[in-house]
């Protein structure tokens, strides 16, 4: 099946998403409200700074500004538009990833509109692999905007703007209005020659659990579309414009809360099943902050935008303070936890969470180097989860969450703990796995997330996408091309499987569907990035100025 690139007209205005590169937060927070006239685009600013070492010159301005090179190109099957552009040739596994990704392709009334999560005709259950995911969908829509095919992600956005507004309900309680849907599934009646389209707003999935992430990811696709294509457009529609409010609305109403960070059920993100993330995991803080700052470049400033603006600037200075205060690990950290005093009372308290020591588990003190450090999973008062969580620590650092000293350090990690963290196939969800008395207390007893596996210590080939973009930022994309050798060996042999099983993930996954449409998806990104790294303007955000980084407390930070 091909896909063109829908005819899509890039704007005049395709230089950047912003025209200032000194948008700063603290406009909006020092002086008094003013009706300001909007920006005609939306960039964040350069990426000058950021070095590459593979090869591929970029002009003074930076990646974040430029299109990626591939927009506008129609590609075969196995063809790829971005291999054209270089002359060395594309791993032999890179055309039948493709077909592979076309394949997945799903259509409403004749348009693409998504991809499934799976084509496993091998297994015997469907389940929900055969419906759109939101989350799944964000590495295949990457593909297709890095390849020059916008019209399916475009599809897309606009068709599940549309879900967002179905009135959602479990059992008698009604949803917030701004919910996205997990999932959404196309109906085909042959007889009538119908299309209809069933959602799956959290009512039908494993624990009933809402997806928290699903707009947060929407939001940052629309981004994404908008960097990639030029075309400002789609965001400045009245329903987009909506949707992020309403989206907005939900994670800014005010209430109980005594920090910037979102409160969350167990199982709202990636790991949708009991795992022990309830509370404030690290994934969906580093994804609001990445959503908020999307958020903020594309809202429009009238009468409706001009309050969450605002809204949204003040809760960035205190989310990033927080975030890089507390849920920062290190070594010079870990020692000061190891040494805290307990119950202490005053504003002026060192332990402010009141963490025990003798919570610190034993593997920590071995697993973290001297070199290095990285946000832990969770952090809420007398619990601080010190596990390793991948996606939230790779959204850190794409998303500037993390200080540039903070990125450097989370892969320094990587390097330092390569055999936990990647082992024989990139990338471990979580390190490390919980067992015996402790998992089943935590997951209760759950026969799928048993120790390393699934999301207990499973290792996920979609995350090469998001390591490949960390890498890049970083200037290190040396890690990435060696975990993508590791991938390269076994994906198209295996089957691309959904996830591997084992310490070093040696083993495609217990119960692994094959053809998973995400891990097919983020190797194709992932080579993508490598073969040109301009692409990760559409993906990555610059550091913001204007949130100041806290003071520096370890040698892993400047060394």
């Amino acid at each position: 099946m091909e896909l063109g690139a829908g005819g899509m007209r890039r704007s005049a205005s395709h230089t950047s998403l912003s025209e200032s590169d000194d948008f700063d937060l603290s406009r909006l927070l020092n002086k008094p409200r003013i009706n300001v006239e909007r920006q005609r685009s939306f960039d964040d600013r350069s990426l000058s700074d950021v070095s590459y070492s593979g090869g591929h010159a970029r002009g003074g301005g930076g990646f974040d500004g430029m299109y990626s090179p591939g927009g506008g190109l129609r590609s075969l099957v196995g063809t790829p538009a971005s291999s054209a552009l270089h002359s060395f040739e594309p791993h032999p596994i890179v055309g039948d990833a493709w077909e592979a990704l076309r394949r997945s392709l799903v259509f409403f009334r004749g348009q693409p509109l998504g991809t499934i999560a799976a084509y496993d005709h091998a297994s015997e259950e469907v389940l929900n692999y055969d419906q759109v995911f939101v989350r799944d969908f964000v590495p295949s829509a990457m593909a297709f905007l890095m390849n020059g095919e916008p019209e399916i992600v475009k599809n897309f956005l606009l068709k599940t703007v549309l879900l967002q507004g179905w009135e959602k309900k479990v059992d008698r309680f009604k949803l917030g209005e701004g919910a996205m849907p997990a999932s959404f599934k196309v109906l085909h009646d042959d007889k009538k020659g119908t299309d209809t389209l069933h959602a799956d707003f959290g009512e039908s999935a494993i624990g009933r659990v809402a997806p928290v992430d699903s707009g947060f990811w929407w939001i940052i696709l629309l981004r994404a579309y908008t960097k990639s294509t030029g075309d400002l457009t789609l965001a400045e529609k009245p329903e987009c414009q909506k949707a992020m409010r309403l989206i907005l609305s939900l994670c800014l109403s005010e209430g109980f809360d005594t920090f910037p960070t979102l409160l969350c059920a167990d199982g709202c993100c990636m790991i949708d099943r009991r795992m022990g993330v309830y509370g404030y995991p690290i994934e969906i803080q580093s994804l609001f902050f990445m959503a908020l700052r999307c958020a903020l470049l594309m809202l429009k400033h009238d009468a409706e935008g001009k309050d969450f603006v605002e809204r949204i600037a003040t809760r960035l200075h205190a989310l990033s303070y927080h975030m890089r205060s507390y849920f920062w690990l290190d070594f010079q950290q870990l020692n000061d936890i190891y040494r805290y005093k307990t119950e202490e009372y005053s504003h002026t308290a060192v332990n402010k969470f009141n963490v025990i020591p003798d919570s610190i588990p034993d593997w920590l003190f071995d697993f973290m180097p001297c070199q290095g450090g990285f946000f832990v999973g969770n952090v809420s008062p007398a619990r601080m989860d010190f596990r390793w969580f991948a996606l939230g620590n790779m959204i850190a650092i794409v998303s500037s969450l993390a200080t540039p000293e903070q990125s450097m350090a989370i892969m320094d990690l990587i390097e330092e703990r390569w055999e936990e963290l990647i082992g024989e196939m990139p990338l471990k969800i979580c390190y490390p796995a919980i067992e015996n008395h402790e998992w089943r207390i935590v997951t209760g007893c759950d026969p799928k997330n048993t120790r390393w596996s699934y999301h207990n210590g499973g290792s996920w080939p979609v995350l090469l996408w998001l390591l490949t973009a960390a890498s890049i930022k970083t200037g290190r994309p040396q890690i990435a091309r060696r975990a993508i050798d590791l991938a390269e060996r076994r994906l198209l042999k295996d089957g691309w499987p959904e996830y591997y099983d084992g310490k070093l993930g040696k083993y495609v996954g217990k119960q692994a569907r094959k053809f998973q449409t995400w891990s097919i998806a983020g190797y194709l990104v992932a080579k993508m990035l490598l073969e040109d790294p301009s692409h990760l303007g559409m993906i990555a955000l610059e550091e913001d100025k204007a949130m100041k980084p806290v003071l520096r407390r370890s040698a892993s930070w400047t060394n």
